[in-house]
Parts: structure tokens; sequence; C-alpha cells
């Protein structure tokens, strides 16, 4: 899987050059014609200098595949950062988060390192779903820290230390449930339009807690953020289709995840051409039921305005059971409290 650059990587790096795809380590030669100095003297400087290490991904094949790398090394603290980058081909295969394990596992058996340190982008999201399926925690994020062509972008960082029980966070998995007339699916960057319009709403601004003035930035800036959070395992944003149609007729999310009591709660919007004909109630039941059948939930939450009425019927016909009134609890107003529970399914 993983093992040092050398001659024999010669012909696949000139044409890793040539299509100039940026995923080798830096200080990779931009022309052809510094391959072979590169190979023999170029990137192995780092591991002569004691630095750190660059490191070919490799499959099956010997086909690299990516690479990866240790630096900014302090042995006086022990601490180092990993860093890697997969050819477009063949990401989404699990190559960078095998390969950040096992570059990791081989830094703490061999070393008397402590800490190591991974830094993404917070639009980068493979990346950060590499650094959670590796075992690390997510401990902040810088904002504004890393300058790119595009303007300033923030940095999660991510630590990893020597005593971690490297165990990824539990995570709903990005599925797509069916009803008779509902395709329920993960929220996509293509749903963004429809989301805006959904949020934007007059009646949706009434009645949930949507800032106002929602545009499509605001909408992908969302669904970026779901997405963050689903790789932490604290929820799940869903679109609703209408199958007849194939239009987008709801958004529902899972929020407020408690894996120790297996529990979370469920809130939506229904978008202005989809309303009245219950398939948010029909969404939300699916996805109900999905939780308690494949992972073990025990209940799920639903808030509600007292002045919001069809949000009452959305719970209502989705099984749900009031359970009282939180007094005050938004902006002055009382929100009514319902669950739904194993139970309570028929």
């Amino acid at each position: 899987m993983l093992r040092q650059f050398g001659p024999q990587d010669a012909d696949r790096i000139r044409s890793i050059v040539r299509s100039k795809v940026p995923f080798l380590p830096p200080g990779a030669p931009g022309h052809v014609s510094g391959v072979k100095q590169w190979l023999a003297h170029g990137v192995h400087g780092l591991r002569r200098s004691g630095q750190g290490v660059h490191l070919a991904m490799h499959d099956n094949d010997d086909r690299i595949v990516g690479a990866i790398s240790l630096f900014k090394t302090s042995w006086g603290a022990g601490t180092t950062e990993v860093g890697y980058g997969v050819h477009p081909l063949y990401r989404g295969r699990g190559f960078a988060t095998e390969a950040v394990r096992a570059l990791t596992d081989w830094a703490f058996a061999t070393t008397e390192l402590r800490r190591i340190d991974l830094t993404a982008n917070l639009d980068n999201l493979a990346s950060i779903r590499v650094a959670h399926k590796a075992g690390f925690t997510w401990e902040g994020v810088l904002r504004a820290a890393v300058l790119e062509d595009d303007g300033p972008h923030d940095l999660v960082v991510f630590g990893l230390l020597r005593d971690d029980d490297r165990t990824s966070a539990d995570t709903l998995p990005r599925t797509e449930l069916r009803t008779p007339r509902l395709l329920i699916r993960p929220l996509a960057e293509s749903d963004a339009p429809d989301l805006a319009i959904t949020a934007a709403d007059p009646l949706t601004q009434a009645r949930i807690g949507v800032p106002r003035g929602y545009t499509e930035t605001d909408a992908r800036r969302y669904i970026d953020l779901a997405e963050r959070m689903r790789t932490r395992g604290q929820g799940l944003a869903w679109a609703v289709e209408d199958r007849a149609t194939a239009r987008f007729a709801a958004h529902v999310d899972l929020r407020d995840v408690d894996w120790a009591n297996r529990s979370c709660e469920v809130g939506y919007m229904a978008a202005p051409w989809a309303r009245g004909n219950g398939i948010t109630a029909e969404a939300v039941a699916a996805i109900a039921r999905w939780l308690f059948r494949e992972h073990g939930f025990r209940r799920v939450k639903l808030r509600a305005t007292r002045s919001n009425p069809a949000s009452h019927r959305v719970a209502e016909k989705a099984g749900f059971v009031r359970e009282g009134v939180e007094r005050n609890a938004l902006d002055g107003e009382d929100l009514v409290i319902f669950s739904l529970i194993p139970s309570d399914l028929p």
C-alpha cells in the first residue's frame, strides 16, 4: 500500500506531470524533464533531513494512486503532521483513509512521537471524511488561515494522540429511501436553488427560524455544513423528491443525535409547491422507521411552535405522540413536543 518513490516510477510520474493533476507531494516537478532528478533526490530530501517522509500510495498492481507525507516533525516536542493526495480517478475508494491509518500506526510504533496533526480546508469534505474515518479528533477551526487563488479559507485542525482509541465517530450513512411516491435521498449541491426558494418562502420564514433573505449561497453553505455535521456523527440532511415529477418537495434533517441513548430530533420544511398533500409526513415516517429498524434508535423527537398547526399535523400523520409544551422556548413562543418510539409503529 505504501512505499518510497523510486526510479521504477519514472513513467508513471511523467504521465501524472503531463496530466497536471495536483496530488503529488510539495516540490514535485512541474515538467517531465525534472522527474528523474526528483525521483533520485528531491522526493527523498525530507526523509534525509530527518523531518519527515514522502511515500507513494499504490494499488494491488503497484500503480501509484496517491501520495502521503509526514512533515513539520518536531522530535523535541514529539509531533508531526500528515498530509495526503489521491489521483481523481481513484478517489472515493478508501485509499487515503487506509494510507493515513497505516502511516500513523507505523509512526507511533517505530518512533517516540506522541501527536500527529492533520489539517483540511473547511470546505474540503472529502479530506474531512478521511480524518474522521482514520480516527482523528476534530479540535477546532482556524478562520481564514489559508490563502488560495480564490481567497482565504477556514482550516479545520484534527489531532491524533498515541493513546487515542482510533475509533471513528458513529455516523448515519448517506442512504436513499423510497416510499410508493417518494424518493428520500441525501441533500446535494444541486438542491441549493429549490432549498433557497423553500427557506425564503414567507410561510417558512414565519414558522421556522430560518435567516431572513435566504439565498442560494446560504443554501450551499448549509449543504456543506450538513455533510460536515454528518461526518462528525451529529446528523443527516435529506432531500425529498416526488417520484411522479422528480422535483424537490421537502427537506428533512436529523440533528442533536445522542448515540449513547440512540435518540435524535427531526426537523423539516416543505417546498411551497408541495404543501398540503402529506409528503412531509410520509417522509418523516419513513426516516423514523429506518432509524428504528436499521440503526437501533429508540426515540425521535419533533418540536413545533404552538402557532404552527401545519407542523403539528405532520407530526400526527407520521405517528408522533404529543408529550407536552416547552414554554417560551423559541423567541418567547411555546414549543409543542412530540416523540416517536419503536412501539408506536403499526
